[in-house]
């Protein structure tokens, strides 16, 4: 006799800078994260995922494509970054700096 194991809910989110959508599904247990964003249908709806650049996790933590998913996971796949957040925090640091020093040279 044939024992097929439960199905597992999981969900699948992605997030542009107008919006943000989770796409909830039942899957088969042991479907991997790449299997679960492919059946989610996400991206039809989003063809600017590129799976091969851009990285994925669970929760806010890394994943790969390959890991499989546990009952109640989230997909999250992560866009990537328009700018270096260490050279903005240089930039905004020097410009910080600068204005610092021309309003205590006013004194």
């Amino acid at each position: 006799m044939d024992h097929e194991p439960d199905p597992i809910c999981v969900e699948v989110a992605y997030a542009t800078a107008d919006e943000q959508i989770i796409l909830s599904m039942q899957a088969r247990s042991g479907i991997t994260v790449a299997e679960a964003i492919r059946r989610s249908g996400i991206q039809q709806r989003f063809p600017e995922i590129d799976l091969a650049r851009q990285k994925v996790g669970i929760f806010s933590r890394p994943a790969e494509l390959t890991q499989r998913l546990r009952h109640k996971d989230r997909v999250e796949i992560y866009r990537p970054l328009l700018a270096d957040p260490k050279e903005m925090r240089r930039r905004r640091a020097a410009r910080t700096g600068a204005a610092g020093r021309a309003s205590s040279a006013r004194r």
